[in-house]
Formats: C-alpha cells, structure tokens, sequence
C-alpha cells in the first residue's frame, strides 16, 4: 500500500504489418490519507496535500496538509462531543480503550506493513505494533481507577466536609511525536481520553500512516465520533493555533523544538491554557506509561458540604 513502484508490461504494436514489443511503464495509484474529524474522513478544506517520502527516497501516498479550519473544525466536533464522553461511566470508557485495543490487534499486519514502508525493520516494527496495543490495555484498566487514587477527603476546621476529585478538562489539542507513527500517537491519545477529554490531534508530518489507519481503528471500535480527531500536516503551522484557540483547554506538544515551546509559552499565556512538554520521554519503555498523564489534563473539584447536626434524629457528627 502506498508505494510508487514502477511496472513493466509488454505491448504488441503493428507498423507496417510488422510487429514490435514495447516496454509500458506504469506508477502505482498512491493511495490518499485523509483526516479524521467527527467521525467521519474529509479530506482538507483547502485541498492541500503533500507527499512524504522513505529513506530510500519512494513516496508513500497522498496525505492531507491541513489548515486552521481543518483545525476549527476539528475543536468544534470535540467540543460537541465532550459531554457526552465526560458523562459516561468510568467503566464504559474502560471497555472502549479495550475494544480499541482489540481492533489494532486484529490488523496488526496492515500496522507492521506501513511501519516498514516507513523505514522499520519488521522486528522494531512488530515490537511497536505490540506495546501500542498493551497502552491501550493499560489505560483501560486506569479509566475507573485513577478517581480513587488521585481523589481526596480532606480535614478542615469547620463543620463541612471536604473533597477533591479530579474531572476532565475539556478539548486537548496534541502535537504527537514527530519520530515515531504509532506508538508515541497512541500514548498521548490513550491517557487524554481516559480522563473523559476530548481532543484533536496532529499527527507525525514525515511518518503520518499509521495515524490515519488508527484512525479506522477508532471508527470501527464504539468510540463516539469527535472524542478523537485526527489530522496531518505540518506542526510549524498549526501550532500557533492550537494555542491561540479559545476553546482549547490544554495543549500538549512532544517535541524539543526550544522555538516552538516558547511561542506556545507567549500564546498561552493570554488565554491561560495549559501547555505540557513531552519532549525526553521514551514513549517505548516504562516512562512511557502513567497514570499521571492522566492527570495532566485533569482539574481537582472541590466541594464543600455543611455538617448536619441531627443528633437530635438519634445520632450525630
């Protein structure tokens, strides 16, 4: 899928009642990506696209560039289905990650091909192809736990009771790492969406397949339209926006360009959106898997409650 490969073909071609065999070259159809938004593959409004590249210099398909209403869109399909997603059970959240899961498993030969074309070797393809799927198991089983590690009562001096639990954000905008297709997509996605957050995401621009055939997983596995949505293109131009944008709650970015996380410092700061820097993290091993980036978008609830006296009923506080 996706490569440009040259065919050979012989054609018999009558001259003169003489006959003469001709070489036909013929390129592949490079397949078109596009993008994944609401549940549903547009392509870019713009009609923008642009065609990545191997190691060994053979192009890999047609990919969609997408543009600030790409991404507006985008805010506004995840913004539509956040309450939704947040209101759900901890649990049904859990058995969705799972059914993801099971659906990456089931075409893991179509990841381990598109890893290859992007210049794996088929053992460290594999190898990538499994851990995603074990992220997604070991978010799963974080969607109805975290509440309780991460919640509190808290001791206060008057006649209330007190308590913190954590509660989604909102709509998380994600620059995935730019150096990986898979894995390092399904780890920041995985533990947003755990959380009951929604949230738009930009793939790798150099290494962007696995992103869009993640994206027919997620179509195929329960998962509401607009909890995830995806797009391709070029970080350099989107970011600016994804920062700028006033319906965006969190934005995390999973690169170590200093540039970049400065202007994403300055913009947000006019909006008070919080920025997280994933830029050291080995997405392949330990490090790569917590239930504090969970909390990364999550906001701690407070809540007071008066002490009723009702000694009088037959008991008291």
């Amino acid at each position: 899928m996706g490569k440009a490969l040259v065919k050979k073909s012989s054609l018999k071609v009558s001259e003169n009642g003489l006959e003469r065999t001709t070489s036909v070259r013929r390129l592949e159809v490079l397949k078109t990506y596009k993008i994944y938004i609401g549940g549903q593959f547009p392509r870019t409004e713009s009609g923008r696209y642009y065609i990545p590249t191997n190691a060994a210099g053979q192009k890999l398909a047609n990919v969609c560039l997408c543009s600030r209403k790409d991404f507006r869109d985008a805010v506004v399909s995840a913004r539509g289905a956040f309450s939704g997603w947040s209101g759900r059970a901890a649990f049904n959240r859990s058995q969705i990650l799972y059914r993801m899961a099971e659906m990456l498993e089931g075409r893991k030969a179509q990841f381990i091909e598109e890893l290859v074309q992007q210049d794996n070797t088929r053992a460290k393809a594999e190898k990538e192809v499994n851990l995603a799927i074990d992220r997604l198991i070991y978010y799963a089983g974080w969607c109805d736990k975290f509440q309780q590690l991460f919640s509190a009562v808290n001791p206060v001096a008057s006649s209330h009771f007190n308590f913190s639990v954590p509660e989604p954000m909102g709509v998380v905008a994600v620059i995935a790492p730019q150096g990986d297709s898979l894995l390092g997509l399904v780890s920041v996605i995985a533990p947003v969406i755990a959380g009951g957050n929604t949230c738009v995401v930009l793939a790798s621009e150099t290494k962007p397949l696995c992103a869009v055939t993640f994206a027919e997983v997620l179509n195929s596995s329960d998962l509401p339209g607009g909890v995830v949505n995806i797009l391709t293109g070029k970080p350099s131009e989107l970011a600016s926006w994804m920062v700028d944008h006033m319906d965006v709650n969190a934005t995390i970015y999973c690169e170590n360009n200093s540039e970049q996380q400065q202007m994403m410092r300055e913009k947000s700061a006019s909006n008070l959106k919080r920025v997280y820097f994933y830029d050291s993290i080995n997405w392949s091993n330990e490090e790569g898997q917590s239930p504090y980036f969970i909390m990364d978008t999550q906001e701690i609830k407070t809540t007071w409650h008066p002490v009723e006296n009702i000694a009088g009923a037959g008991g008291g506080y």
